[in-house]
């Protein structure tokens, strides 16, 4: 990960504010900033009180949360917050305080909308940082272990960002680590919310999601699939995407007379886990699967909205019904910029992207193919390379 990014953030968050969140997924190396932040600070006069929920002794010392923490000062980190959401009040009542000294940075597993109290106890008073696996621009592309899978593109490609999977000596090691972590989120991370759903149930509803990855969401059908009502269906939904495991990608809609697509897109947020439960364990049965070009779809999404630090709600797809979609659209400084994903060498325009030019305030498209450098379409259609979107970050 880009450690000193992260870090650079959240002095930028607590000049603002009291309490900032890194929020993402297990094992995508929160613990690691916050740590690297604290070690960070000893040249400043703050003190550092370090409570990792997970340890049976932190816990202990936040049986009485107001009474431990009313005495602190400095900062106070609080790792798997989402284990204890009935300190958010307390929280807040500490960064009240009159000459409060006290800044907290807290570390969730979860999204804001599932832990619980967030939104009402610490409106204006906290920020969130939302920390990713690996994206490209992260990643040593000179690293000789990566040709076991031809590069180090389609090495994260193929195992993910999770930094244990995608540094694993070799695919099956990669494999396996990625099959405990899925079995460890359903047996111990779901339940550690407060849910109580069997494992095995929302293991086989994960799986289903493999065949809805990069198509339009159809939540009766998903349920009627599945055996359930719509209403589960959606819970379940919504519990994985506020776990960091799917993305619902939101349409957009444009004032045109046409019957525009209403429904949101399912995307596995990371292609290892993906491939995981779709049991494609090399790159070369990754290439030759069904679910190929949906799968690089998927990825070069992910690492354009991680590379540009894009908030959910500015990103979008659109689509008009039986005459075709644009896969992302994003929103920045006033700017809705296009990108078609193409898993091709040679790449065409289609009669989406003529109708998404004629149609949309957009000036240009581009078109993200696994292709060695950049060429043009067409004056308003550019094809690029993944590789590109390094030149973009932030």
């Amino acid at each position: 990960m880009n450690e000193m990014r992260y870090l650079e953030r959240i002095d930028e968050e607590f000049r603002l504010f009291k309490i900032t969140a890194l929020l993402g997924s297990r094992q995508v190396g929160k613990t690691t900033i916050a740590r690297s932040y604290c070690s960070r600070i000893e040249n400043f006069p703050w003190q550092t009180n370090y409570f990792d929920l997970e340890d049976p002794t932190a816990l202990r010392r936040l049986d009485d949360p107001k009474l431990a923490l009313s005495s602190l000062e400095g900062l106070v980190v609080i790792d798997e917050v989402q284990r204890r959401p009935d300190l958010f009040p307390i929280l807040r009542y500490l960064i009240d305080r009159p000459n409060n000294k006290l800044k907290l940075l807290i570390l969730g597993s979860a999204s804001r909308e599932l832990i619980q109290q967030t939104s009402e106890s610490l409106a204006g008073r906290i920020s969130y940082l939302e920390v990713h696996p690996f994206s490209l621009n992260e990643i040593d592309q000179t690293d000789s272990v990566s040709n076991q899978v031809g590069s180090a593109q389609n090495r994260l490609w193929l195992r993910g960002g999770y930094p244990l999977a995608y540094l694993a000596e070799s695919d099956e090691g990669a494999f396996r680590w990625l099959g405990e972590y899925v079995r460890t989120y359903l047996e111990q991370d779901i339940p550690n919310l407060g849910l109580s759903i069997p494992a095995e149930t929302l293991r086989r509803f994960w799986m289903m999601l493999v065949h809805t990855h990069g198509n339009i969401l159809n939540t009766s059908e998903l349920a009627r699939s599945f055996g359930i009502a719509d209403t589960t269906a959606r819970s379940y939904l919504d519990l994985l995407s506020g776990t960091f495991m799917v993305r619902q990608l939101q349409p957009f809609f444009a004032n045109i007379k046409k019957r525009q697509i209403k429904s949101p897109k399912i995307y596995f947020r990371d292609t290892g886990l993906l491939h995981q439960l779709m049991g494609v364990y090399d790159f070369p049965s990754l290439t030759t699967h069904l679910k190929c070009g949906a799968s690089w779809e998927g990825f070069a999404l992910e690492q354009i909205l991680r590379t540009r630090n894009t908030k959910s709600e500015s990103c979008y797809f659109w689509g008009v019904h039986g005459q075709g979609e644009i896969d992302l659209l994003v929103q920045e400084k006033g700017a809705l910029m296009a990108y078609e994903f193409k898993y091709s060498s040679a790449p065409s325009i289609t009669k989406s992207m003529h109708l998404a030019l004629e149609s949309l305030p957009i000036n240009s498209i581009t078109v993200v193919a696994p292709v060695e450098s950049s060429f043009e379409l067409s004056d308003k259609i550019k094809v690029s390379p993944l590789s590109e979107i390094q030149s973009l970050d932030r």
